[in-house]
């Protein structure tokens, strides 16, 4: 029988939410999906019996090189302060700062996968003005660095598997861990954040209930409305890269679906966007993010094009809470 591919997961500066996502995994759940990929999860903080003295010996002697392990996992951002002497964070019962065992254990896993936003970039643990210190294992925001700095690389040659978002999607967790199991993903198979292409090179666009308005441009007004959330109320699904909408949360919801705009959470930097979360920034009217790979000369000539040909029915149901007019019905000629 080969032996089990083994994961070791540590929490840091967050408030585990990524954890309490990846517990909602889509059935058969989330330990007879790890045991479909002979994946062993060896320890971890919620999900583990094991504490005190008997993990403390597992980390030590995983740092030693004692104890094989193939994929450390990282929940939270790291804490370097204050002074950088990381000492805002102690592991329990170790007295050594969790971002000292945090790279004394990326030094012997095989690989490294970054869970979440905070662990990836800093997310809102780094929230301005940081007191904390707070980063990522190899980026703080969008540069390069961290507490693993810009050029490492695990035992097996990769940098950072780098899982964004707040919180991460269980499915991006499981398939990741399982690809890397398999030896399927390799440097080739991240984008320049260090994210899976396979997840990151969608859109959370792609698969929107409210893209009928979007191609109208017809607009919500209020948070309660149906029409599109990017012109007034901050909506950077045109721009965020996840595949929340064509893979959906809990069966079936996003957060676009249940009314509230994409902020972006899986882009390094998200948190501090400069802005309201719930508002759009304009320059002359006209919103400052536009869609990716969208010019602004073309965004402005479409835009009026498409809000002169909205058909009544878009116009005045994106402006209220529920459909107001439902399409015309349509009767095949003979």
């Amino acid at each position: 029988m080969p032996k089990p591919w083994s994961v070791l997961w540590l929490q840091s500066g967050g408030c585990g939410g990524c954890s309490m996502a990846l517990s909602c995994a889509e059935p058969p759940g989330l330990y007879a999906r790890l045991a479909a990929f002979g994946i062993e999860l060896l320890w971890h903080p919620s999900l583990s019996e094991a504490s005190g003295a008997e993990v403390i010996a597992l980390l030590e002697a995983i740092a030693a090189g004692e104890h094989p392990l193939d994929c450390l996992c990282i929940e939270g951002a790291l804490l370097r302060g204050p002074h950088g002497s990381g000492r805002f964070h102690v592991l329990g019962g170790t007295g050594v700062p969790t971002i000292d065992w945090v790279r004394r254990l990326a030094a012997r896993a095989r690989c490294t996968v970054a869970v979440g936003s905070c662990a990836v970039s800093g997310g809102f643990s780094a929230c301005a003005p940081n007191p904390t210190e707070a980063c990522g294992l190899q980026f703080e925001d969008a540069r390069r660095g961290g507490a693993l700095g810009p050029d490492w690389r695990s035992p097996s040659g990769l940098p950072v598997v780098a899982l964004g978002g707040c919180a991460v999607h269980p499915d991006w967790v499981l398939e990741t861990l399982a690809a890397l199991a398999l030896g399927e993903l390799d440097a080739g198979g991240l984008d320049a954040f260090g994210r899976p292409r396979a997840i990151y090179e969608r859109l959370v666009h792609h698969g929107c209930p409210r893209n009928e308005y979007y191609e109208y441009k017809a607009s919500a007004e209020k948070p309660s409305d149906l029409g599109c959330l990017m012109e007034h109320l901050g909506c950077r699904g045109t721009q965020a890269h996840a595949d929340c909408n064509e893979r959906v949360w809990n069966g079936g919801g996003s957060c676009t679906r249940a009314g509230f705009a994409c902020i972006d959470c899986v882009a390094p930097g998200f948190q501090n966007p400069g802005h309201a979360f719930q508002r759009t920034p304009k320059l002359g009217g006209i919103p400052v993010g536009l869609p990716t790979d969208m010019p602004k000369a073309w965004f402005v000539a479409l835009a009026s094009l498409a809000k002169a040909a909205t058909p009544v029915r878009v116009r005045e149901n994106a402006v209220a809470d529920h459909p107001v007019v439902p399409p015309k019905m349509h009767v095949r000629k003979p």
